[in-house]
Formats: C-alpha cells, sequence, structure tokens
C-alpha cells in the first residue's frame, strides 16, 4: 500500500481517522453543553483509563464540540512539579477570547481578574524580575482572585469568567489532561470552584482526564467530589469499533481489511486504539495490496511491536531508575500474569524484601505515572500490556 496515503498515521495526541466507539461520550457532553447554557444544573466531567485508550483523544473531539456551539474553551495539562496558577490562565486567557463578548469593558475587567490571578503565582513580595507576565492585554484588578489562597482566588475567578458567559448566553468549559497530577490544594481548590459555580447556575464547567485513581484523588481532596463531577471510565474497543477504527479510514483511501485480517489484528491489539493505530499504519506500510490479509498482518507485527517498544512501552520505562526498575519487573512476575493488580506485599516476597523498604521506589513510581493505586495495598500498571512487554525483555 502506499506510505504516503497512509490514513492511520497522525501525531500524538491528535484525532484518529476515525473515533470509533465514543459516540456514547460525545451525545451525553452534547446534552451537558446545552443544559448549562440554560442555566440548568450540571456536573462537569471526568474521563478516566488506562494510558493507551484514547483519553487526551476524546479530551480534544469534546473541546472541538464546545467551540462548534460558540463557547470560549481552553486546555492545560497538570504536571506534578506545575502549580495550577500559570497554566490554568492562559488557558482561560484563551478562552475568554474564544468567547467573542461584544461588551469590550466587560471583557477587559475579567481578563483583568485573570491577569491578576496569575500573577499571584510568584507572591506579593517577589521581585520584579521574577513576576511572571501572562501576555493579557489588561491591566491587572486588584482585590480579585488575587488573595493568595488558590481556593478563594479560583472560585472568584470562575465566578466572574461565568458571569461573562453568561451575559452571551453560553459557556466556558476548561479542559485538564492529566489531571492526577495536580497538587493537592490546586485539586482541593478546583472541586471548591466547581461546587460554587454548580450552586450559582453560571455556565462554567471543567472537563478533566487522568489515570483511574483520578477519582480517589478527588475524593481526597474534598469529599464531596463525587456529588461534583460525572465520571466516565473510558476502555478498549469492543470487536465491532475496534474494526470501525481500522475500516472506515481504508475505506476512504479505496481499501480494505478481509475478516482473518481484522480478526488477527483485535488479537494483536487488544481493542486499545492506541495500538490499532500503531498496527494499522504499519500493516498500511508493508501491506502489498488490497484487501489486507492475515499474512500480511503477521508480516508487520514485528515491526509494529518493535516500534511499540520503542515508543509507547520503552519511553517509560527508559524514565525509571534501576530500583524502580526492579520493582516493575517484580509486578510483571509470571505468577501476576493475567492479574489486574497486584498487592504490594506480594511484590515485596517476589523481591525478598520488606515492604517498608520499597516504599520510595514505588512512591516514584506512582508519581511518574508508570503505576496506579486504585485501592489500599493493591498496584497497577497504568499502560496496558506492559507487563508482557517486562517479560519479553
Amino acid at each position: 500500500m502506499d506510505p504516503i496515503r497512509n490514513p492511520y498515521a497522525p501525531g500524538a495526541g491528535q484525532r484518529p481517522p476515525e473515533l470509533a466507539g465514543r459516540s456514547a461520550q460525545l451525545a451525553a457532553f452534547d446534552v451537558v453543553l446545552e443544559r448549562v447554557a440554560h442555566g440548568r444544573p450540571e456536573r462537569s466531567i471526568v474521563l478516566t483509563g488506562l494510558r493507551g485508550v484514547g483519553k487526551t483523544v476524546l479530551l480534544n473531539a469534546l473541546r472541538s464540540a464546545a467551540v462548534r456551539r460558540g463557547w470560549g474553551t481552553g486546555k492545560l495539562e497538570a504536571r506534578p512539579d506545575q502549580g495550577l496558577r500559570r497554566p490554568l490562565s492562559s488557558a482561560l486567557h484563551q478562552a475568554v477570547r474564544e468567547l467573542g463578548h461584544p461588551d469590550q469593558d466587560s471583557v477587559t475587567h475579567v481578563l483583568g481578574v485573570v491577569r491578576s490571578f496569575a500573577e499571584r503565582d510568584a507572591g506579593t513580595n517577589a521581585k520584579l524580575r521574577d513576576r511572571w507576565h501572562p501576555g493579557i492585554d489588561a491591566p491587572s484588578v486588584r482585590g480579585r482572585a488575587d488573595s493568595g489562597d488558590i481556593e478563594i482566588d479560583l472560585v472568584e475567578l470562575f465566578t466572574d469568567l461565568g458571569g461573562l458567559a453568561a451575559d452571551r448566553g453560553r459557556g466556558i468549559a476548561v479542559f485538564v489532561d492529566e489531571m492526577q497530577d495536580l497538587g493537592p490544594d490546586d485539586v482541593s481548590a478546583l472541586c471548591a470552584a466547581c461546587h460554587e459555580i454548580s450552586q450559582s447556575g453560571l455556565p462554567v464547567i471543567v472537563v478533566g482526564a487522568g489515570l483511574p485513581h483520578l477519582p480517589a484523588v478527588l475524593s481526597a481532596a474534598k469529599s464531596y467530589s463525587e456529588r461534583l463531577f460525572g465520571y466516565q471510565r473510558i476502555d478498549r474497543l469492543d470487536r465491532e469499533n475496534a474494526d470501525l477504527a481500522l475500516r472506515v479510514p481504508a475505506e476512504a483511501e479505496e481499501a480494505a481489511y478481509d475478516e482473518e485480517a481484522l480478526a488477527a489484528l483485535y488479537a494483536a491489539t487488544g481493542g486499545y486504539p492506541y495500538f490499532i493505530q500503531a498496527y494499522g499504519k504499519t500493516v498500511w506500510d508493508l501491506a502489498p495490496r488490497s484487501p489486507i490479509s492475515a499474512e500480511d498482518v503477521a508480516v508487520a507485527a514485528p515491526e509494529a511491536e518493535r516500534e511499540l517498544a520503542v515508543g509507547f512501552f520503552g519511553s517509560r520505562y527508559e524514565r525509571a531508575t534501576p530500583g524502580e526498575r526492579e520493582y516493575l519487573h517484580a509486578m510483571a512476575d509470571e505468577r501476576f500474569e493475567g492479574i489486574e493488580s497486584v498487592p504490594t506485599a506480594d511484590v515485596a516476597g517476589v523481591l525478598g524484601k520488606r515492604p517498608q523498604s520499597l516504599s520510595p521506589a514505588r512512591d516514584a513510581l506512582l508519581k511518574k505515572g508508570l503505576i496506579y493505586s486504585g485501592e489500599r495495598g493493591r498496584i497497577a500498571f497504568t499502560v496496558p500490556h506492559f507487563g508482557a512487554f517486562l517479560r519479553s525483555r
């Protein structure tokens, strides 16, 4: 097949050729947008799932849906070593600009509040060279969202944003990827702001995406968080939608798969969207003609596996220190094969060490996002098939 016409090769995080299996989430989000825009109470949204299931892709698709409705939108990616003020201010600056409010005085005021919120990041006594300038063309509004208490400031900021959006008859949506990496104070503040906005009926929502333990992170910050968010678990695709994700792009290029090829690809990918795209790209490049056969899949599989071993699995494995890798290999021990989560005591048993002595390695891996803890005393890989990758090394 012609590699130049390969329909499976978008960059990371971009929407795939066919967003299969997510119609329910897209339809539900349209209802949320409609309800919020009409002042009806509605919860913000949290998407959770393993890496490779397409959370970021879906997040981008939801944002596009909000933009089509005329909403103001902004997106940020949380990082463990970064506070919320700066990236959120940049996202909200964009959201206000997208909203297109006709009253320039109102826009200038809200942008000034955003700027005050951002500049407070450095502290009131910071030297001029240490202050962050967010590039907002509006004077700071003193005494609004600049108290230094992130919870108070975020509630004030969201309230002003909601008022501006309500005047426009639309809404503002903030999209937060890797939401589990927010600091405890920032998570608590975000929950408090969502609660206040929900109580006041203002048209502002937060759409977060993160690893499976994100609901526990939110619950630890605010006990009422389960009432603030609608949780949606994003999982691998079933066979029908996995086939659709492969067939539709191929048909656009006047090509096809035979049934045996589709079955072989589902067996190889497990229905995970990232793997489907990786295998689809490699099979397309190496298959000599249409329809693509199971033999073509067998020929391409080793190359697809090599690319995943370097780009998807290997890049994460290389972030771990030797001690952390030892811990990962213990989690991937053959006795745990097929088990979704492993007791930390059993991992210690494989290594012949006391569980307490392994706490630094475990905590570092949790912080790096290579493992997660869905329940006390148990851990699991954040990356599907990572155990098999480690056993193959």
